[in-house]
């Protein structure tokens, strides 16, 4: 496992929304040692792919194409006009990805972040049956632009939807397309599975991204979270991909109170970048 892994960061740790400016980010990202970063489309209208492309190739970075799906682009919404929304929102993503020479588009797809309700029986039936054929949608999608989806699950407090990585694997089974792949998230996995190592073997060759930060979204290394099992999952299913470090920055205020990020996590948001990799490394490498 060793010498496959990638080890990447999120822009989100600095600023959002991502846009072409952002870049500035790249020559620091580089010279702390990671690989690849991690860019979070929230808005595709601020990005210029083509200056994107020529700024990771100058800094010699890969890229990771992460999607936001908030409220309005909810693919369990009522209304269909929201679905076409989301579908459209979902190709500029993968048009990206193209760009960037990314084989995936990552992120929580199925439904909006923040719909987390206690549902009757049948209407969660009914969600999960529409989640399932408009993944199924993006997955053809996905096909045609060359790429997959990395399906993320997430904590209870965030979807009533998929929260674990047997759930993720049964929503995976049901739109039974072979673009639909998976990424875990350490932090939503700290709160929800049972044991951090049998959830990425149930995973298994399906996982495609690996997303880190503290149970308490800081540091990695300065919290609760069980490391050695973490590798001794990945090494169990001879992991191949990246793991990025993906935490939020308190100084965006709009979306430090999506994440509830109340207080800094770290002295500075690159003291917490650089701290991170040297631990990710020891404990990976």
């Amino acid at each position: 496992m060793t010498n496959d892994i990638k080890y990447g960061v999120s822009t989100w740790l600095w600023e959002s929304p991502f846009n072409t400016q952002s870049i500035a980010l790249f020559p620091k990202i580089k010279k702390m040692g990671y690989d690849l970063v991690e860019i979070p489309v929230e808005d595709p209208e601020l990005i210029n792919g083509q200056i994107v492309k020529k700024a990771l190739k100058d800094n010699g970075l890969q890229a990771v194409v992460c999607g936001a799906f908030g409220p309005t682009k909810d693919l369990t919404h009522k209304d269909t006009a929201v679905h076409q929304n989301c579908f459209n929102y979902i190709e500029k993503c993968f048009q990206l990805c193209n760009l960037w020479e990314v084989d995936f588009l990552a992120g929580p797809m199925y439904a909006a972040v923040g719909k987390a309700r206690m549902l009757p029986g049948e209407e969660r039936k009914r969600e999960w049956c529409l989640a399932v054929s408009n993944v199924a949608k993006v997955c053809a999608m996905a096909q045609d632009y060359g790429v997959s989806v990395a399906l993320e699950p997430l904590n209870r407090f965030e979807s009533d939807m998929i929260n674990t990585a047997e759930d993720v694997m049964r929503f995976i089974a049901d739109v039974n397309h072979g673009c639909a792949k998976v990424l875990l998230d350490g932090f939503h996995m700290t709160i929800e599975e049972k044991n951090i190592a049998e959830a990425i073997k149930t995973v298994g060759d399906k996982l495609v991204h690996v997303q880190v930060s503290e149970n308490h979204r800081g540091i990695p290394g300065t919290g609760l979270t069980p490391w050695a099992d973490f590798a001794d999952g990945l090494r169990a299913i001879d992991y191949k991909g990246a793991i990025v470090i993906e935490s939020f920055t308190p100084e965006i205020k709009e979306l430090a109170g999506a994440v509830c990020i109340w207080k800094n996590l770290a002295e500075s948001q690159d003291e917490f970048a650089s701290q991170g990799i040297d631990f990710l490394k020891r404990t990976f490498n």
